[in-house]
């Protein structure tokens, strides 16, 4: 497979207001992509708009080798199935257990899957994430870090060769953040896994990313690797990678 994702010319907005003008680029397999830029850039209203949460005004997307038209084409679920997303608060269901919470994608895409495989299967992905000993806990009794591990556990259920993560480190101490990084890395080498992070954490955009897209005013700034975006000399980019974290 060449790219898992590509996203050429998107357009997208709410109602008349046009949020993102003209979203082209291209991810490697392998790859730990951030999409960066200030606080209303649009860049979880990509997110949304590339996992078809929100209708597309135009453009193309082609993802894990399905091409769709951005807006009008729904992502099949052959292709979730080949997908997984953090979202940004973990959006685990508060009446459901850990282990119910991460057998839902399982029970969902694969509902003939007999009850002692999905419960081989959860506890798989609990201990790859360090939670197996919560795995009868309900959301309320997990810490933050815990929550988001246990989101990234579902996240990850289906074995997913495509990871949508929406700020994974926001409202996490430093120290759960760098642990959490350090896990997402780990689980690209394990799972072979691709990753497109939205994310305006410095320490972890430093830590994980091979590439970055920096989003300014609904146009793409800047589409480079890590490297050369922390040497740039767009004044946006280095007040960002510059700014002082509090």
């Amino acid at each position: 497979m060449s790219s898992p994702l590509s996203v050429s010319h998107l357009k997208a907005g709410y109602g008349k207001k046009v949020v993102l003008s003209d979203i082209s680029f291209e991810m490697g397999k392998g790859e730990i992509r951030a999409i960066l830029g200030t606080s209303g850039c649009g860049k979880s209203t990509l997110l949304n708009n590339i996992l078809g949460l929100e209708k597309a005004m135009a453009g193309e997307i082609d993802i894990l080798e399905t091409h769709l038209r951005a807006g009008k084409d729904l992502v099949p679920i052959s292709v979730q199935k080949r997908m997984g997303v953090l979202f940004q608060s973990g959006a685990l269901l508060s009446s459901l257990s850990v282990f119910q919470n991460v057998a839902l994608p399982i029970r969902f895409h694969k509902p003939n899957t007999p009850e002692k495989t999905i419960r081989e299967i959860v506890a798989s992905r609990l201990e790859s994430v360090n939670m197996l000993h919560a795995i009868d806990k309900l959301p309320s009794e997990l810490s933050g870090g815990m929550k988001k591990r246990a989101a990234l556990a579902r996240a990850i259920a289906l074995d997913p060769e495509l990871l949508f993560c929406d700020e994974p480190s926001a409202g996490l101490d430093p120290v759960t953040s760098r642990s959490l990084d350090e896990l997402l890395l780990s689980l690209r080498e394990r799972l072979k896994l691709s990753l497109l992070i939205v994310t305006h954490e410095l320490d972890s955009i430093k830590t994980i990313a091979d590439r970055i897209l920096f989003l300014k005013t609904g146009d793409v700034l800047l589409d480079s690797t890590l490297k050369d975006g922390l040497e740039s000399n767009i004044a946006e980019v280095q007040e960002f990678f510059t700014r002082t974290v509090k």
